[in-house]
């Protein structure tokens, strides 16, 4: 069986068990968290703006296993259980102290692109549109 990424000490099934108010009130809100992904400890948020999940993340340190893969599966699977539309990615790995080169590779071969985002600045942005 493969390594599987837990989220804070829970696997991806467990997390999308927990109530939606639960969600809502503990991680989609909008507001910065700092939560652990495997060997990752990540700076971020989540919330929900019209049909789109809105993930932002700030800072990513450690990892390597495959943690932006497993966050986006359980994105995914987030959206597609609330009936979202869309899920986009905002992460700031445009101008980092210590830049993290793997971390840009993956970004840029899944397709993210180094844009404007308004309110923002720089960041490495995807939206990912969600099919039936």
């Amino acid at each position: 069986m493969p390594h599987q990424i837990l989220f804070e000490g829970f696997t991806e099934d467990e997390l999308l068990a927990l109530p939606t108010d639960t969600v809502e009130k503990l991680i989609v809100l909008g507001e910065p968290l700092v939560f652990r992904a495997g060997s990752a400890t990540i700076l971020g948020s989540f919330k929900i703006s019209r049909n789109r999940l809105v993930i932002e993340l700030a800072q990513i340190d450690g990892g390597g296993e495959g943690v932006l893969l497993s966050l986006g599966s359980v994105a995914r699977r987030y959206a597609s259980l609330r009936q979202l539309k869309e899920i986009e990615w905002i992460v700031h790995a445009v101008t980092c102290a210590k830049p993290n080169l793997k971390l840009r590779k993956i970004l840029e071969l899944r397709g993210f692109e180094v844009e404007e985002v308004d309110g923002i600045g720089a960041a490495y942005h995807l939206v990912d549109t969600l099919t039936e």
